[in-house]
């Protein structure tokens, strides 16, 4: 990871999101390889001599004691002075605008305060890495929406390293400079959240990371496909040899036209079935040679409603329709490299 920079770990749970984790804050000790924090090797260096600070799902905080003891727990153990500790500590509050429930219990406080709490105790010893493990699980819904954004915000203003790790892929999308996909304990993939989305390394990606129609397709040649009888043509065909291999396009770039609609791409298709999102309608559809698929179209008003039975066309655009490769290697990660530098 680089200096300053919000890096996410996103995956199933049993992936090794939380054991990658536990390392890095030296809860568990690797069996190979190095942890690296500012060039040096704390492999071997006990949890509480790392500069770095965790905050869990579960916040962990002191029910005890209030706010401003909570957050200054950390600074009395150091044995910062009086002066310097209600410096700190009054700062960090003002961070996470908690300021005016500084003498409040956690008892007291919404979930939503509580994880400002937390962060605030996190943030306040100035670590070189802040290790966050899905500390938004919690939440409800709308609250998660809300701080998912306060907490990428607060990342930029304070300028330390977060490692946040997280199965939601709409955190890692919306708060990441880069994120890593996990698999059984492997990275399959590192990029910025636009190159992993649109540029998903295998089918496994493509899949986990939001939503994706996944088809099996014909390779003629590289470009040119088949699905039954239909000819399609994509301009992001990584397959190097005719057979049979896995084409993904998301949602959003599918189009819905009238039947009967005339031009290269487009495939007959019956809707299925029609959910109401509100902002967006989820349309399922099958295709003529019995391949599901389904489209996201927003409601602008400019789309007509869909009823189920209703024959379509369905146009994939070019560009917009990616052949994988046969497999993706694993991302490499050697053990003479480290696992986390700031």
């Amino acid at each position: 990871m680089a200096s300053g920079e919000f890096f996410s770990l996103l995956g199933p749970s049993g992936c090794g999101k939380t054991s990658t984790l536990r390392l890095i804050a030296g809860f568990e000790q690797p069996t190979s390889g190095k942890i690296l924090l500012d060039g040096v090797d704390v492999s071997d260096v006990p949890p509480h001599r790392r500069n770095v600070n965790t905050v869990f799902q579960s916040y962990a905080l002191f029910p005890f004691l209030d706010v401003f003891d909570n957050v200054a727990f950390g600074l009395r153990h150091q044995k910062a002075c009086k002066a310097e500790l209600r410096r700190r500590v009054n700062e960090a509050l003002e961070l996470v605008h908690m300021s005016s429930f500084a003498k409040r219990r956690p008892g007291q406080l919404s979930g939503g305060q509580q994880q400002r709490v937390a962060l605030a105790r996190a943030l306040v010893l100035n670590p070189a890495v802040l290790l966050l493990d899905e500390p938004l699980g919690a939440l409800d819904a709308k609250l998660r929406r809300s701080l998912k954004v306060e907490v990428k915000a607060l990342q930029e203003r304070v300028g330390i390293t977060f490692l946040y790790v997280t199965h939601d892929q709409e955190e890692a999308l919306t708060m990441s400079d880069r994120l890593a996909v996990m698999n059984a304990g492997k990275i399959v993939q590192i990029g910025t959240p636009r190159q992993v989305y649109e540029e998903p390394a295998d089918t496994y990606v493509a899949d986990f990371l939001g939503a994706a129609n996944l088809m099996e397709v014909e390779v003629v040649a590289v470009g040119p496909l088949r699905i039954g009888d239909f000819t399609l043509s994509s301009q992001r065909c990584e397959a190097t040899a005719a057979g049979t291999a896995h084409a993904v396009i998301r949602p959003e770039r599918v189009r819905i036209e009238e039947h009967g609609s005339a031009g290269e791409n487009r495939v007959p298709a019956m809707v299925e079935r029609v959910v109401f999102l509100g902002a967006a309608t989820q349309v399922m559809l099958r295709l003529a040679p019995g391949v599901p698929l389904q489209a996201l179209m927003q409601n602008d008003g400019s789309r007509p409603d869909l009823a189920q039975g209703t024959p379509v066309h369905v146009y994939l655009p070019p560009d917009a329709l990616r052949v994988l490769a046969s497999s993706a290697a694993e991302v490499p990660v050697p053990t003479d490299q480290p696992l986390v530098a700031s």
